[in-house]
């Protein structure tokens, strides 16, 4: 279980402007405010992230801080660019000359929200709905004092989590202004949850997603395809389209397991005890979720690098078929031609099947195909090692 809140409580000096280390890739052009400090849970095999980390909590107080700082540049570039009609390098190098180091990093994070239209807010890190109710009404509250324009504003939390804060506190959270919440389901079978150590069941996250939408917050579950290795990816996923097909999110975002050499799993995956699915074996469990996925409205997202097709998109029940073809189209596909496709989706060439009847790109990918050496024994190996680089 995550430890109470109290355990994580920290000094009160502040150290100035803080940020995590991730966020999900819709939240690319979002401002970055940190609420926790890495993972109260920090135990799942599969996660490079925080291992060495501990938890805690960020003062109420030095998160206004970090607010009230990215706001006061925010208004001065706001001012240069109507002042100017624009903002331009010269402006920049004036802003930035005046600057003690201690600020620079606010600085570059308020332009960088600046130049992408200043939309968005992502509360870090991985569970900002840990802290008290109250506290996050008081973040919230603050962040729409100073950013009123903001159309959405989200934050990572745990199943377990949700499923412990009162109806009445998740339903005033939303309407302090928190939009959307990113679950990490991963999987909707017991068995996987338990052997990746998640620490929930199925029955916690259809309770908590149930929770997240009865608020009024839009909810984004991810599943991980691939987490169940071979000997559990058909229940896998049909037991995520189950648990999926209870709570009916907004979105489903899929994030194929990647294992890098420092993660519990690889231990359990070097010594033969997990077996990694192949790229074909992916794709044939995608098809089986996919078909599954019955009676919702939720969109499915592909929106991360490590997904084999990035255009395997769409709103159900509309585009079902539309994103099964997709998939059986790849394993229509000779032997070769999806080794082919396998390799110029991980170097980063291809994006879509149908990229394997462009020459321009196809010549690209095949001269690696040589230069590497690929056949049917290696190529999981070899996109397997280039896939580490984008976790």
């Amino acid at each position: 279980m995550e430890k109470k809140n109290s355990s994580f409580e920290t000094p009160n000096s502040y150290h100035g402007f803080e940020q995590g280390p991730i966020r999900p890739p819709s939240e690319a052009y979002s401002l970055l405010i940190r609420v926790t400090r890495n993972c109260p849970w920090n135990r799942c095999t599969f996660c490079p992230v925080y291992k060495d980390s501990r938890f805690s909590l960020r003062p109420t107080d030095h998160v206004k801080k970090d607010i009230d700082a990215v706001a006061r540049y925010v208004k001065t570039l706001q001012s240069i660019a109507e002042t100017y009609n624009g903002i331009s390098h010269y402006n920049l190098r004036d802003i930035v000359a005046n600057l003690d180091s201690t600020e620079i990093n606010t600085f570059n994070t308020a332009y960088h929200w600046f130049t992408y239209g200043m939309e968005s807010v992502f509360l870090q890190d991985s569970n900002s709905l840990i802290i008290k109710p109250d506290d996050l009404i008081q973040i919230l509250t603050h962040t729409r004092k100073h950013f009123p324009w903001v159309k959405r504003i989200t934050s990572y939390a745990r199943s377990s989590t949700i499923a412990k804060i009162a109806d009445k506190d998740l339903t005033a959270i939303g309407n302090a202004g928190l939009n959307r919440i990113h679950i990490g389901l991963e999987s909707g079978s017991d068995e996987v949850l338990k052997i990746v150590k998640k620490g929930v069941t199925k029955e916690i996250h259809i309770e908590a997603g149930l929770k997240v939408k009865k608020a009024g917050i839009e909810l984004s579950e991810y599943i991980m395809p691939g987490l169940g290795g071979r000997k559990l990816s058909k229940i896998h996923a049909l037991e995520s389209a189950d648990a999926l097909n209870k709570i009916n999110p907004e979105f489903i975002r899929l994030r194929p397991l990647a294992i890098q050499d420092m993660i519990p799993l690889y231990e359990d995956f070097a010594e033969g005890r997990f077996k990694k699915c192949t790229d074909h074996m992916i794709v044939e469990e995608m098809l089986l979720f996919i078909e599954k996925l019955n009676g919702i409205t939720s969109v499915l997202k592909s929106d991360h690098i490590l997904n084999l097709f990035a255009n395997l998109e769409g709103t159900f029940p509309n585009d079902q078929e539309k994103m099964l073809k997709i998939l059986h189209d790849f394993l229509k596909l000779n032997p070769k031609q999806q080794r082919l496709y396998q390799l110029g989706r991980r170097l980063g060439i291809f994006s879509q099947i149908g990229d394997l009847e462009k020459p321009y790109l196809l010549t690209q990918v095949e001269k690696y195909y040589q230069d590497f050496g690929i056949t049917r024994r290696n190529i999981d190996k070899v996109t397997d090692e280039m896939m580490k680089r984008f976790i």
